[in-house]
């Protein structure tokens, strides 16, 4: 009985690309640890404020690739229309990497004039770089996933966490602040390039095409709406402590977030990113559908709420052992932050759901109505501090994700 199951679990295709994913994260959570605690030693709150400036405003232009976008509609396409899909997919990578960079060196002087430090200007420029290398590697990484192929992703995004982390301990021990974290970010996307060109044989067409780039700009953009709101809900709470509560507030609460909800959101990042590919091959079948959902919703479940549950109850004892004293007042922020891993596991799989079954407009529907009710919680809370910001964004995640993902449940498969 035992063995047949262990068989059984073996052969399920998506526990295998979780699992690669999942080894992925190990790795890159056991080099982030030491990254972590090398830059809460060597840097300070107000450090860490302006790398969260710098880490939102980077994370928000991604979005604007539309890499997610595009990416699903190769992912979804069918097999006539692949050919046609990738060679436009690939001209507008290029299009949009090169706008965005030209957009966010000029965003650079606006937001240096708010925070009223210049030295936000170069850093932020830097970190652009990284749009113009997007567009070489993205198709052959999407085509990747639609193949289920996720070991080759697995293998890329644990070198890339190797090479980021080490490079931003040895530079971070050398007193390149700041610099640490942004020349890292950057060096880290040549080795995904290279994994990712060396394991596809895709190849960019020979002539520029933009065919039915309006087929793939509507899917994408309803996406783009989709991911820009969830990454302004990531970031809302940054945004508003760095004006309110000043960078060293915003540094401190940056710390317990990256702390708390990091490696939780990894193991998240981990199942929804093999979950769409595994959705999508079962779309055309309704039952088989919402067998591999629900299967994915429960493994999700055993492994997100022990995992917050661990983490919640260590982290009193770690925090001021493995990172300082200094940040122990961020371990009632670290807990709350953590515990909203918990909705928003569900809140991802019942996305990716939407997405596979061609209801991207009901996903970016809600996704506005419940930013707006976030930032209306926000404005309100931070008026008592961080903690009760972290109070807010857990509150509102477990009132409204469990709401939504059971009226989705009943839309998509019926009241039973």
């Amino acid at each position: 009985m035992v063995i047949n199951k262990l068989k059984h679990l073996s052969s399920d295709r998506f526990l295998r690309n979780v699992g690669w994913l999942g080894v992925a994260e190990i790795v890159n959570r056991i080099f982030r640890l030491a990254t972590t605690v090398t830059l809460a030693r060597f840097l300070n709150a107000y450090d860490y404020g302006v790398i969260s400036i710098i880490y939102t405003i980077f994370d928000i232009g991604n979005v604007l690739t539309i890499r997610a976008g595009i990416g699903a509609k190769i992912i979804h396409a069918e097999e006539k229309d692949l050919k046609v899909v990738c060679d436009t997919s690939y001209w507008l990578n290029w299009i949009l990497g090169i706008s965005l960079f030209i957009f966010q060196c000029l965003v650079a002087y606006p937001l240096a004039f708010f925070y009223k430090n210049n030295g936000l200007i170069l850093p932020i420029c830097a970190v652009g770089l990284i749009y113009l290398m997007m567009p070489i590697y993205t198709v052959q990484s999407t085509l990747i996933e639609r193949e289920n192929s996720l070991k080759i992703t697995a293998i890329a995004n644990a070198v890339q966490s190797i090479v980021t982390n080490l490079m931003t301990v040895i530079l971070a021990w050398r007193g390149f602040g700041v610099w640490a974290v942004v020349l890292s970010m950057i060096c880290s996307y040549i080795p995904w390039v290279v994994i990712i060109l060396l394991n596809h044989s895709w190849r960019p067409p020979n002539r520029f095409t933009l065919d039915n780039w309006q087929q793939i700009a509507s899917f994408g953009s309803k996406l783009l709406g989709v991911d820009l709101l969830s990454r302004v809900r990531m970031y809302l709470d940054y945004m508003i402590i760095g004006p309110f509560l000043g960078l060293e507030a915003l540094g401190m609460y940056f710390f317990a977030f990256n702390a708390g909800l990091g490696i939780s959101q990894s193991v998240i990042n981990a199942f929804t990113s093999a979950l769409f590919p595994h959705l999508c091959a079962a779309r055309n079948d309704k039952k088989e559908l919402q067998t591999q959902f629900f299967r994915s919703l429960k493994t999700i479940g055993l492994i997100v709420v022990p995992l917050v549950a661990l983490q919640i109850t260590l982290a009193p004892f770690y925090v001021p052992i493995v990172f300082g004293q200094k940040w122990v007042p961020g371990i009632p922020i670290l807990i709350l932050i953590c515990l909203s891993a918990i909705p928003l596991s569900l809140s991802r799989a019942t996305s990716q759901l939407l997405q596979a079954v061609d209801k991207t407009q009901v996903d970016l529907y809600w996704n506005l109505i419940f930013t707006v009710f976030f930032a209306a919680s926000l404005l309100v809370a931070v008026q008592g501090g961080i903690l009760w910001v972290a109070i807010a964004v857990l509150f509102t995640q477990l009132i409204a994700m469990p709401i939504f993902g059971i009226w989705v449940i009943r839309q998509v498969f019926g009241k039973r």
